[in-house]
């Protein structure tokens, strides 16, 4: 593992988070906040006041958070192109299911192009919503180009979580739903968010920045973009060569969202396969069904508590036994068969 304290913290210039998502979401069919679990155990084992997660396995009928971004920046796009009867998006799994997903909800056609990685599960969880499903040769940045593409041709409109576009800025507006829900759910002081492509983390740091409260970013080791970046004090791209966090393996985070990771992010915690998969192993033992992705933020508070490498950032945030903590698990299990 390894732990970065942000140089470049400011919560004074993150922009404010988006005050419309929440209507929006409440009235699409089947909504309801996601559940906020407690964890007595853990929190007691890590010497905290409180440790909660909250779980994103069951968001509007689908296994991760991402349709609140996916639904929102879809409504919003087609206002402007309502001509629209195709739409593309990249994705490493859960972000191409739910743009499928909202896109069958306005009956228009899907197109998801996944890296060649992509587990055979999520390739048919996002058919399953109706989607063409698209296998690039490549790594995730290459699956982004070519929906990219193909978001340029008559009647196709693209939804990307990544990049400079409106709808990239407006996927993170619609997870500010996320952190609205934890105002009345619970009280806590740290939120470890994961990072991926880092529209998440964004909208993370925006409501932090509005509260008062800490935000630390949670990569895997092998594809700690955001870590880099920070470390540069400029978006740099790295290597990936895999990791079974696949919703976090990403080489480089979104332009939509650096500035607000670059000045509301308190800093990040990397985690290794083998400490998230402890961490999905330790949440099944409580009954929750959290992906690698999602258990990642797990894993990095134990790092956090306890690593000797993590004392300067457990210091700047005032981990402490006040401490209340929460942990957003972004994903159920997505890398089983959609039967299981």
């Amino acid at each position: 593992m390894s732990a970065l304290l942000n140089a470049s913290f400011d919560p004074a210039s993150v922009p404010p988070p988006s005050d419309d998502a929440a209507s929006f979401h409440a009235n699409l069919d089947g909504y309801e906040a996601t559940p906020l679990r407690q964890l007595p155990e853990i929190a007691a084992e890590l010497d905290l006041a409180s440790v909660a997660l909250k779980d994103e396995s069951n968001r509007l009928g689908l296994p991760a958070f991402k349709i609140l971004g996916a639904s929102w920046a879809l409504d919003r796009a087609l206002r402007d192109a309502p001509e629209t009867l195709t739409v593309v998006a990249a994705s490493a799994g859960n972000h191409g299911r739910a743009v499928a997903n909202a896109a069958a909800r306005h009956g228009l056609r899907a197109r998801i192009f996944l890296p060649a990685r992509a587990l055979p599960a999520r390739r048919e969880a996002i058919a399953g919503e109706g989607a063409e499903v698209v296998v690039v040769d490549g790594a995730y940045e290459d699956a982004v180009a070519r929906a990219a593409r193909d978001g340029e041709e008559p009647g196709v409109l693209e939804i990307a979580d990544v990049g400079t576009s409106e709808a990239a800025h407006r996927v993170i507006d619609g997870y500010a739903t996320l952190f609205d829900e934890t105002l009345e759910q619970g009280s806590f002081d740290v939120i470890l968010v994961p990072v991926g492509v880092g529209s998440l983390a964004a909208a993370a740091a925006r409501f932090a920045a509005r509260h008062g409260l800490g935000v630390i970013g949670v990569e895997p080791v092998t594809a700690a973009c955001l870590t880099a970046s920070l470390a540069e004090g400029r978006p740099v791209v790295i290597d990936t060569p895999g990791s079974s966090m696949a919703g976090l393996d990403c080489a480089e985070v979104s332009p939509a969202a650096w500035p607000s990771l670059q000045s509301g992010i308190r800093g990040t915690v990397t985690v290794d396969d083998d400490a998230a998969a402890d961490a999905v192993t330790e949440l099944a033992a409580l009954g929750l069904s959290i992906g690698h992705s999602g258990a990642a933020t797990l894993a990095a508070l134990r790092s956090l508590a306890e690593h000797q490498d993590a004392a300067e950032l457990r210091t700047a945030i005032d981990l402490s036994p006040g401490s209340r903590v929460i942990l957003i698990a972004t994903e159920g299990r997505t890398d089983l068969p959609p039967e299981q």
